[in-house]
């Protein structure tokens, strides 16, 4: 796959990213390899059939959920999308993830390797009433003065 072709199929993937909902999951494998393999602070597993499950599962935890792509980079290698996750918890307040996506492409475009990077303690163990009083302090201790 050229360079043209590799920023193409980034930039589809990340169309799709920003258009996911439980009524575009159903196009999930126009877009990833049958073996993708995912992975995020709380998954790691090989499937498409999982990442739908996974995706699903977060579509029930939490409402309006949406991603903005912010930015997109490729190299020879690999594709980057720089997003936000705005999402509602169920009778809750929006809530705002930011975070980075490693993508691998398979020659036929799809992703067959999409790694999320985002600091899950920061962004959401520390919102937690009783977890995130004690992980600010621990992250008080280790910063330096």
């Amino acid at each position: 796959m050229n360079s043209q072709d590799r920023l193409a199929a980034a930039r589809r993937y990340a169309a799709f990213f920003e258009s996911l909902s439980p009524e575009t999951l159903t196009d999930l494998d126009q877009y990833v390899t049958k073996e993708v393999h995912f992975r995020d602070p709380f998954n790691d597993f090989i499937g498409r059939p999982r990442m739908e499950r996974a995706f699903r599962h977060m579509f029930d935890l939490l409402d309006e959920v949406r991603f903005e792509v912010h930015d997109l980079a490729c190299s020879d290698r690999a594709a980057y999308l720089r997003w936000s996750m705005i999402y509602r918890r169920k009778q809750g307040s929006e809530q705002c993830i930011e975070g980075m996506s490693e993508i691998l492409l398979a020659d036929d475009g799809r992703v067959q390797v999409h790694i999320d990077h985002w600091d899950a303690a920061g962004q959401l163990y520390e919102r937690l009433p009783v977890l995130g009083g004690l992980l600010r302090l621990v992250r008080r201790r280790l910063q330096v003065s």
